[in-house]
């Protein structure tokens, strides 16, 4: 395993959740109108950003966990 690529990974992820999170998240209670094309698109775009984004932290991990340690944790 990787260590220092697992840490890269956990802190693109991090990252991810500061920025983005809080424009995916389902709002309490639901809104009461209908949204515009316009915010529909939009919405869209940010849960398609997201999960691109997370798809390729993910890849990260996945090789940092596959991988051999890196040369500078001496094993």
């Amino acid at each position: 395993m990787d260590t220092q690529k697992l840490h890269d990974a956990y802190q693109r992820l991090q990252s991810l959740d500061d920025r983005l999170t809080h424009k995916i998240r389902p709002r309490a209670g639901g809104s009461m109108v209908r949204p515009s094309a316009d915010q529909l698109e939009i919405a869209v775009r940010e849960v398609a950003a997201y999960t691109i984004e997370l798809k390729e932290i993910l890849q990260g991990l996945f090789e940092s966990l596959g991988a051999s340690p890196s040369r500078d944790q001496g094993s």
